[in-house]
């Protein structure tokens, strides 16, 4: 069976990052691929440095949970990554994890080439475009495809479950699942 991984950047127990991906996950599992979302809230993820083992071992040298992500990146179909916005940009746990999976990726076969996938931006006020661009330079440097949905996949909120009273963001979100799981099945 097809299925989608997602990781949430929200270092947050009551996070609205992590309830608009919930959202997310749902859509794409009413539309029959299996979800699990992955939080790096517990993890201290570290930045790469550029050592080049990956290439010899076909995974990461540091050993912190990145390895056990990209396992699952993997075994799915899908790779959705959701970031809060505060400071204008996605968190820095969030980019260095990433650039480490692509490094591992382009080293070892280019496993994320033709995965579906994307990101998500959620925050109080401003800084999603920036984030959402950021993330998307991982994507697209690692030969993914990446749906679009009826706007940005950004959602406005700031106290826990505010992100629900932005309906259009979260309608966005919904069919970006959609999408994700139509393209999935088309590939596939």
């Amino acid at each position: 069976m097809n299925k989608v991984l997602i990781l949430c950047a929200s270092p947050r127990k009551e996070s609205n990052t992590m309830r608009v991906l919930e959202e997310c996950a749902e859509t794409i599992r009413k539309n029959g691929i299996k979800t699990e979302i992955i939080s790096l809230r517990q993890m201290k993820i570290r930045s790469c440095i550029a050592c080049g083992k990956c290439s010899e071992i076909h995974e990461c040298a540091l050993n912190d949970g990145v390895n056990d992500i990209i396992e699952k990146i993997k075994e799915a179909d899908g790779f959705i990554v959701g970031s809060p916005v505060y400071f204008g940009t996605a968190r820095g746990d969030l980019m260095s994890a990433l650039q480490r999976i692509g490094m591992v990726s382009r080293s070892s076969g280019d496993f994320l080439s033709w995965k579906v996938g994307g990101p998500i931006a959620v925050a109080r006020r401003g800084g999603h475009t920036a984030t959402i661009q950021e993330m998307l330079m991982f994507f697209f440097i690692n030969d993914m495809i990446v749906p679009g949905s009826t706007y940005w996949n950004m959602v406005f909120g700031h106290q826990p479950g505010q992100v629900e009273e932005d309906k259009e963001g979260m309608e966005t979100i919904r069919r970006f699942g959609y999408n994700i799981a139509k393209l999935i099945k088309k590939i596939n």
